[in-house]
This record gives C-alpha cells, sequence and structure tokens, in this order.
C-alpha cells in the first residue's frame, strides 16, 4: 500500500534537534576526491552539495557519491538536496527516502513555505534527519518564522547569495544588514540558531575575520564556509574568549549560591536574561571544546 504524504504535522510536534556548531564546510556532490580532506578540515559540519556546485549532467552521479559517503560515516555530515521546486530535488529526496543510511543533517535550498520541510519530514518518516532550511528570497523571509518552527529543524541558514540576487544589489554588508536582522528575530523566536552566508572571497581572511564578528555580534551562531583555510577563522571568531567563559562561570556559581536570586555581581546586577546570556557563552565553549 502506498502511503499518503500529508502535512497535518504541526509546530506542537516538532522533535528537539540540536544545532551547536560554528562552522559548515561546503563540498562540491560531483567531487568525491575532495570528501575526505573536506572531513578532515576541521569544520563543525561538512555539507556534501548537490545543488549550485553541481553541474546538471553531474547531479545523478553527485547523489550517489554524497549518499555513498553518508554511508560510511553520517556523525556531522550534511548533504544540501536541489530545491524541492525542481525534477532534481524531487530525486533527491526519492532516493534519500530508498537509502540505507541517512546523513546527520540535510540542508534544503530555496525554501519559501514551511509546507516545504513538513513534505521532507513525512517522506522520510522517523528517519528523518535534523533539518537546515535556506532562507534565500524575499518570500522565504515572510515566511521564516513558520519555517523554522517546523518539525525536525535544528537551525536555519542565511542564503545571502541568491537573496542579494533577488534584491538586485551586491553582496556586501549594508544591503543585506536587514534581512540578516529580520532572519534573526524569526530563529529567536522559533529558538533554534541562525547560520549566515559564506564569505566568498576566499584570499580576504580580514574580511572574513571582520563579518565573523559583525553576525555574531548581531547573533547569529555559525557562518558557512567554501574553502578549508575559512574554517580556523570562523571557529576562532565564533569561540568565546577565555575571559568571556571565566566571568560566565563565576557569574553563575554566584548565581546559584543565591539560590536564583537577583543578586549584585561585579558591579551589575545579576537576574534572569543575563544569566541565559551567561548560559549561552558556557554552551558556546563546550561546543568548542574549551569547557
Amino acid at each position: 500500500m502506498k502511503r499518503q504524504i500529508g502535512l497535518s504535522i504541526s509546530a506542537s510536534e516538532k522533535l528537539t534537534v540540536v544545532f551547536a556548531h560554528s562552522s559548515i564546510l561546503f563540498v562540491p556532490g560531483s567531487r568525491p576526491d575532495r570528501f575526505a580532506k573536506a572531513r578532515e578540515a576541521g569544520a563543525g559540519v561538512t555539507v556534501i552539495d548537490l545543488e549550485d556546485a553541481v553541474a546538471e549532467a553531474a547531479k545523478a552521479d553527485a547523489r550517489s557519491f554524497a549518499l555513498g559517503e553518508a554511508g560510511r560515516s553520517a556523525a556531522r555530515l550534511a548533504i544540501r538536496l536541489n530545491a524541492l521546486s525542481t525534477a532534481s530535488g524531487l530525486a533527491d529526496l526519492i532516493a534519500l527516502e530508498a537509502a540505507g543510511a541517512l546523513p546527520e543533517y540535510l540542508f534544503l535550498p530555496m525554501v519559501e513555505h514551511a509546507r516545504e520541510v513538513q513534505i521532507v519530514t513525512q517522506v522520510l518518516g522517523q528517519r528523518c534527519p535534523a533539518l537546515v532550511p535556506l532562507i534565500e528570497t524575499p518570500r522565504g523571509l515572510r515566511g521564516a518564522l513558520g519555517i523554522a518552527r517546523s518539525p525536525n529543524v535544528a537551525a536555519v541558514m542565511f542564503g545571502g547569495g541568491d537573496f542579494a540576487g533577488e534584491l538586485g544589489v551586491s553582496m556586501s554588508w549594508e544591503p543585506l544588514l536587514a534581512a540578516r536582522q529580520q532572519l534573526l528575530l524569526a530563529c529567536a523566536e522559533a529558538r533554534v540558531p541562525a547560520i549566515d552566508v559564506p564569505w566568498i572571497a576566499l584570499d580576504d581572511a580580514a574580511g572574513l575575520e571582520q563579518e565573523c564578528r559583525r553576525v555574531r555580534a548581531l547573533g547569529f551562531a555559525a557562518k558557512a564556509a567554501i574553502h578549508p583555510r575559512q574554517i580556523p577563522v570562523i571557529e576562532t571568531a565564533f569561540a568565546p574568549a577565555a575571559a568571556e567563559v571565566a566571568e560566565a562561570q563565576a557569574a553563575l556559581e554566584a548565581y546559584e549560591h543565591a539560590g536564583g536570586q537577583v543578586i549584585r555581581f561585579r558591579g551589575r546586577m545579576l537576574e534572569a536574561p543575563i544569566v541565559k546570556h551567561y548560559r549561552a557563552v558556557l554552551a558556546r565553549s563546550r561546543g568548542q571544546g574549551n569547557a
């Protein structure tokens, strides 16, 4: 009997999934010779890309290569599908449903409505990996809250390249700032982390570092990369400084010693919102292996 694919999953049924990585490295799915090197680069997640990095004629082979890699080791591995509005995207989803092993994450490009995320969840059922939708259009940005709240969503990524193309602007800081901020508000309400677009100037490490610090200050939890040498810069920029970690630990110890009451700590009031910030600092530190 054929399984019916419905859209009945509500936000209240969303599974608890965690994405606690600062760097995401993309590698073309048509280049299996690069998979091992990419996975050894130290990124939190390696994403085998079946979409933008692969020519149409090579997509079937890339799909096979990616699923083969997932069969060898799924941990910290992701596959970026083609958009579900394309024949290649539907073929990707069908292949995943039949595959013996799935990666830990699936990145879903050009998502504009929560229905697209729900379709993936229902096709893959209990085997569905954690999902990372990409918001790459104004329409997708308008629906970002519903998308971020969808079943199995672990994080949401800002697709700045396509978004800049939609706006007819350069992929630079000022034109994309408002879109970044709107996406962050949706992710904050949905309580999922936001991932920023890759830095495309491969030889500009200083520019990458500056943008990492800017997006981290806005509230992004991670940044994507398109070359292994970008990973150390991203990891360093997103890691809490030792002084931040020490202050967070001291503050939480003082707060707990006071029984969770508002207290004065190093000249400032220490109350619930500030405690939440300190806990987030320690969580990032553990994610970086510093505590």
